[in-house]
C-alpha cells in the first residue's frame, strides 16, 4: 500500500490470475464502463487469456472499436492484431445483450417445443420479456450465468446495464424471479369470477405491473395471462433458482466487481454507496476504476501563482501569448486540484479500496489501438499518484 494514498488496482495482476474468471464493471451511467470493460477484456486477450466481454452498449462505435460489423447475442470472435500479444494463445469474443432474445432462449431452455411456442407467442410474455423493470439487468445475469457454465471462455466481462440506480442489476434477479413466482401471478391467473367485481381487483392491482400490463387490459388480459401461466408452468419456478445461483455465482471466490467513476460529485457518491452495498452483500470488490482523470505538464505550478504570473505580464503589457498560456494553465490546474479534492474525499471514507486511474484522453475511443491505450492507462494508472 501506498502510505501517501489509497492500495493500488494492480490492473495485471487481476487479469493474468487464472483464477479471475469473471470481471464486473459497474457504476453509474456515462462514466465509461462500456470501454472499461472492453479494454479490459482486449488487454487480457492479449496477455494470453480467453475472454469473452458483455456489453449492453447498443452504439455501433464499440463494434467499429473492436472491428465488428456489428454485435448481437451470439459472441462473436475479435480479430487480434497487436504484435506486442503473447504468443500462448489469447482470444476476444464480444456480444451485446439482447434481453429478450435472452429470455427466449432460458424458455426454450427450459420447456418442450410446443409448449415454448405458446409462451413466446403470447402477449403477456412478450411485454414481460421486452419491458418490465429489471429484465435487462436479469437477462445480463442470465447470460453470464450461461456464459459461465458453457467453459469456453476462462474470463468474462460484463458491462452492467445503465441505470437510474447502480444497484439495479444485483437486485433484479431476485425482484424478478419474486415476481414470477409470486402471488400477483398467480391471482391474475385466476379465472375471473364475479364479472366486473373481478375487474375492479384487477384495477386495484393494476399499477403493480407498470409496462406489462399497459397495453391490454380487461377479460383479455386475463385470457392472455391464463394463458401465459399455464404453458409457463413448465419453466416458472426455475427461475428463483436461477436468480440465487446468479447471486451466488457474483459472491464466488473468482469474481471481481470494477466500480468505475469519474472524478465527478454525483459518480463517486454513487461509487461510494456501490462499494458499501458490495461490502454488505460480500461481493469480491477488486476496486475502482477513475476516469478522465486531468493533469497538466508542470504539476508544481499552481493555478493562483499561473494566473499571478499572466496578471503580471498583462500589467507590463509583455508576452502576450505568454499570458495567454499561463491562464490555460491555471485553468488545466483549478480542475486538477478540484478533481484532486474528490478523489481525496472518497478515499479517506474508502481509504482500503484499491484505485486505478484513466487520464482524460483526447478524442473518443474508435479503434482497438484506442483501446489498446486505454488499457495500458488502466494498468500504468494504478501507479499514479
Amino acid at each position: 500500500m501506498n502510505p501517501t494514498g489509497p492500495p493500488r488496482l494492480d490492473i495485471d495482476v487481476l487479469l493474468d490470475d487464472p483464477a479471475t474468471r469473471i470481471i464486473v464493471c459497474c457504476g453509474s451511467g456515462g462514466v465509461g464502463k462500456t470501454t472499461t470493460a472492453a479494454a479490459l477484456a482486449l488487454r487480457a486477450a492479449e496477455r494470453g487469456r480467453h475472454a469473452v466481454v458483455i456489453t449492453v452498449d447498443p452504439a455501433r462505435r464499440l463494434a467499429q472499436a473492436l472491428g465488428l460489423s456489428e454485435l448481437d447475442n451470439t459472441p462473436r470472435p475479435v480479430p487480434l492484431r497487436d504484435p506486442g500479444s503473447r504468443e500462448d494463445g489469447g482470444s476476444l469474443h464480444a456480444m451485446m445483450l439482447d434481453m429478450k432474445r435472452t429470455f427466449d432462449e432460458v424458455v426454450e431452455a427450459h420447456a418442450d417445443p410446443g409448449r415454448a411456442e405458446q409462451i413466446l407467442a403470447n402477449p403477456f410474455y412478450q411485454s414481460l420479456s421486452s419491458g418490465f423493470s429489471g429484465t435487462q439487468e436479469y437477462m445480463a445475469m442470465e447470460k453470464l450465468g450461461q456464459l459461465r457454465e458453457s467453459g469456453e471462455w476462462d474470463l468474462i466481462v460484463v458491462d452492467t446495464p445503465p441505470s437510474r440506480s447502480a444497484l439495479d442489476f444485483l437486485d433484479a434477479p431476485k425482484r424478478l424471479g419474486r415476481f414470477l413466482d409470486g402471488r400477483l401471478i398467480r391471482f391474475l391467473s385466476a379465472p375471473a369470477k364475479g364479472g366486473g367485481r373481478a375487474l375492479r381487483l384487477l384495477g386495484a392491482g393494476f399499477g403493480m405491473v407498470t409496462g406489462i400490463v399497459g397495453k391490454v387490459v380487461g377479460t383479455q388480459l386475463l385470457t392472455d395471462v391464463q394463458r401465459f401461466v399455464s404453458a409457463f408452468d413448465a419453466v416458472f419456478g426455475g427461475f428463483q433458482e436461477r436468480a440465487e445461483r446468479t447471486y451466488r455465482l457474483l459472491q464466488a471466490p473468482g469474481t471481481a466487481f470494477v466500480v468505475v467513476a469519474i472524478p465527478e460529485g454525483d459518480a463517486l457518491r454513487e461509487a461510494s454507496y456501490f462499494v458499501e452495498r458490495l461490502r454488505g452483500d460480500r461481493m469480491p470488490l477488486a476496486g475502482l476504476v477513475l476516469n478522465r482523470v486531468h493533469s497538466t505538464g508542470v504539476p508544481q505550478l499552481s493555478s493562483v501563482r499561473s494566473l499571478a504570473a499572466a496578471e503580471a505580464l498583462d500589467e507590463h503589457g509583455e508576452h502576450p501569448l505568454a499570458a495567454a498560456a499561463l491562464r490555460l494553465h491555471a485553468e488545466s490546474a483549478r480542475v486538477r486540484d478540484a478533481e484532486s479534492r474528490l478523489r481525496a474525499r472518497f478515499t479517506s471514507v474508502h481509504p482500503e479500496v484499491a484505485l486505478a486511474e484513466v487520464p482524460a484522453q483526447p478524442e473518443d475511443v474508435n479503434d482497438l489501438d484506442g483501446l489498446r491505450v486505454i488499457g495500458r492507462a488502466l494498468a500504468d494508472g494504478a501507479d499514479r499518484p
